[in-house]
């Protein structure tokens, strides 16, 4: 396997569901995580800027080469503000934010959150994956420690057995299985 499909397999499959961010109508990654991410997985990555171009009606757009297991990338975003637009003659600011939000892009084309810029949720990886064998057990020893009706709870998170279940149902189920527990009082 190349180096670039290695890398690719193992960025996409990251579920960076948790680490998205808002702001106004925009999801992002902060440049931090994004980065920590990387150097997580491959601590030899680089990036490097060029200076940023300058186009005649004021606006400027940043550019950055992002190399990991020696495969490089280039990615350019324009400095925008909130709303996604253009700004003419930016700040300093405004394109050092450009910057860092262009890095994150650039992670992106190496396979990190990818899928975030074609508005999917979970990438296909990570939608499929189904629950561990210490998952499955800890979710059978639930039900059979607080009888739960399986077909039920089968039914609940959309699998036909314990250990097809789907990963991403996993927090969900064991939510439900705990709230059978039975109610212990305290004492005072």
């Amino acid at each position: 396997m190349k180096a670039s499909e290695s890398v690719w397999k193992t960025l996409s499959a990251i579920d960076v569901s948790k680490h998205v961010e808002k702001k106004g109508n925009l999801s992002y990654l902060s440049w931090a995580w994004a980065w920590s991410t990387l150097m997580d997985h491959y601590p030899d990555s680089s990036y490097t800027f060029t200076d940023p171009s300058t186009l005649a009606n004021g606006t400027v757009e940043v550019q950055v080469t992002v190399t990991v297991k020696g495969v490089s990338h280039t990615m350019w975003l324009p400095v925008m503000d909130n709303r996604n637009k253009s700004v003419a003659n930016p700040t300093s600011r405004d394109i050092s934010d450009a910057r860092m939000r262009c890095l994150v892009k650039c992670i992106g084309i190496h396979g990190l959150g990818l899928y975030l810029y074609s508005g999917e949720d979970l990438p296909q990886a990570v939608q499929n994956a189904v629950i561990t064998e210490d998952q499955a057990v800890e979710i059978k020893g639930l039900i059979e420690e607080y009888d739960v009706d399986v077909k039920g709870f089968l039914k609940y998170v959309k699998s036909n057995s314990v250990d097809e279940m789907l990963a991403t149902h996993y927090a969900r189920a064991i939510a439900a299985l705990k709230s059978k527990a039975p109610k212990t009082e305290v004492k005072a």
